[in-house]
């Protein structure tokens, strides 16, 4: 059985503060309590390296399998991550990877 990492990149459309902040605890209110969900990390990049591109905020969520992310994404407690992250963006890149 192979985990799967799903990232979710996002620039934001605002500067108000609120948003990802907002995002970050609506990502760690919800979606911990899904089945198959191993951990979850969110939050502002820290790199010293400032390769950002214009991303603001990461969303990492480690599945148990693929089966355990195909069961993430339509369900409800996903919702409110993601409708808040597609009202508030201006860019997202979502890319997962076998881990």
């Amino acid at each position: 059985m192979t985990g799967i990492v799903h990232v979710v990149l996002v620039e934001w459309n605002t500067e108000d503060a609120a948003v990802p902040e907002r995002a970050t605890a609506l990502a760690h209110e919800h979606l911990p309590g899904i089945g198959g969900v191993v951990s979850v990390a969110s939050g502002p990049s820290v790199s010293p390296e400032g390769k950002e591109e214009g991303f603001d905020w990461m969303l990492v969520v480690r599945f148990r399998d693929a089966a355990a992310r195909d069961a993430y994404l339509p369900h409800p407690a996903h919702t409110p991550v993601a409708e808040h992250i597609g009202a508030h963006n201006a860019r997202v890149v979502v890319f997962d990877v076998a881990a």
